[in-house]
């Protein structure tokens, strides 16, 4: 119950929030703080194993029971039973919903920002302040993470491609 517990729990807090609990709640909790970064890569952390946790055991469930039988009818442990035979065709199964999953997280990496990490919406904002051009500035940080997603993509295409059944 531990893992639907953690996922049901983490899913359910807005990814700001953590970040926000991470960064200035937790060293009040523990007595232990950490830089900007560290609490954005925790939060983040967190917050995507909770999501990728349900994408994969969605796709372990998707593959039929007869591979679960055959695989234990020859003999193999769990462990072995997962490499060799379930986790394969899990993979081909889930690899659009973590491309989706990843683009998410980098879309998602701008709300690190609010903590001072100087991340692409970071200088951005600097720059606004500055400059105070927010049209121009706003708009090349959108094509700027269009750019950066469109790749994303691309690959995670070519990677579904290449594992497709032929």
């Amino acid at each position: 119950y531990f893992n639907i517990t953690y996922v049901e729990i983490v899913r359910a807090i807005p990814l700001l929030v953590l970040i926000l609990w991470i960064y200035y709640g937790l060293p009040i909790m523990i007595g232990v703080s950490f830089s900007p970064f560290v609490s954005g890569i925790i939060a983040l952390t967190i917050s995507e194993s909770a999501f990728q946790a349900e994408i994969f055991r969605a796709g372990i469930n998707s593959i039929s029971k007869g591979q679960h039988e055959v695989s234990e009818s020859l003999g193999m442990d769990f462990w072995r039973k997962m490499r060799l035979v379930i986790l394969p065709q899990a993979i081909k199964v889930v690899l659009p919903a973590m491309g989706n999953q990843f683009v998410y997280v980098l879309k998602m990496s701008s709300l690190v920002s609010i903590i001072g990490i100087g991340d692409l919406t970071r200088k951005a904002n600097e720059l606004v302040t500055t400059t105070y051009r927010p049209l121009e500035i706003y708009t090349f940080l959108i094509l700027e993470y269009l750019v950066l997603i469109l790749v994303v993509s691309y690959f995670v295409r070519k990677l579904e491609n290449k594992l497709e059944y032929k």
